[in-house]
């Protein structure tokens, strides 16, 4: 059963002179307080039962202060679209090489990630080509995998998803975090396989794993890889 999750925000923590936003969610099936760190934005997130005052959250947060402390220190280094920063592009590392005069928007060449423009548009086009170059490396994998299940896509889009790296409703749309397209080819494929499974079995089931094994049959090793780097991904941008 999913939850049912209402969040406010507004709430800050202070670790070692550093400030961190709270924001308290409360869900009806949760019988327990439950607290993560958000790695994409270093905020740390705690679930409550509904009903439970906000107060009683902060007061659990303060109380694992140590714990929080620890998930922030083994989180990946943050690494900005910057000229100099390396980026994977499925999974091979580029570094990210300003071209102001060229006229070729951002290409991959020989290890770099060359960007044409302003310096000032480095950050936001090195984005944008991410994006699209994950969509074009998704979709052509998706058709194929829904084609081989005998299904349609409804639609498939590219975001920038927190939770997830990838759903599907029951319609047939399908949805994918861009950032996937910064992890091994193998990964990119597993999580696409995954999705479009769903689009015959929406649920974990047996009858699931076996439709994902058919369309991706070594999806050990990618499965692993997400469980262990998957965080990592979150810190580029």
């Amino acid at each position: 059963m999913a939850r049912s999750l209402k969040a406010a925000s507004g709430a800050a923590v202070v670790i070692d002179g550093r400030t961190l936003p709270v924001t308290v969610k409360t869900s009806a099936v949760s019988r327990r307080i439950s607290l993560r760190v958000d790695a994409m934005t270093d905020s740390v997130v705690v679930v409550v039962p509904t009903g439970l005052p906000a107060r009683e959250a902060m007061r659990f947060v303060h109380e694992k202060t140590d714990w929080i402390r620890a998930r922030l220190g083994a989180l990946p280094p943050r690494v900005p679209f910057a000229a100099g920063a390396e980026v994977p592009v499925l999974g091979a590392l580029h570094t990210i090489t300003p071209a102001p005069e060229a006229r070729r928007g951002v290409w991959t060449e020989d290890g770099r990630l060359h960007v044409s423009g302003l310096p000032e548009h480095l950050p936001r086009r090195v984005g944008d080509y991410l994006k699209r170059r994950a969509k074009e490396e998704i979709a052509p994998r998706a058709f194929a995998y829904a084609q081989r299940l005998d299904r349609r896509i409804s639609s498939l889009s590219v975001r920038d998803t927190r939770s997830r790296w990838g759903s599907c409703t029951s319609d047939g749309a399908l949805s994918f975090s861009w950032r996937l397209v910064l992890a091994p080819e193998a990964v990119l494929d597993y999580v696409v396989a995954h999705e479009v499974a769903h689009m015959v079995e929406l649920n974990h089931s047996g009858r699931f794993w076996n439709l994902v094994t058919d369309l991706m049959p070594d999806n050990a090793r990618p499965r692993h890889w997400l469980k262990q780097h998957g965080t990592s991904l979150h810190r580029y941008g």
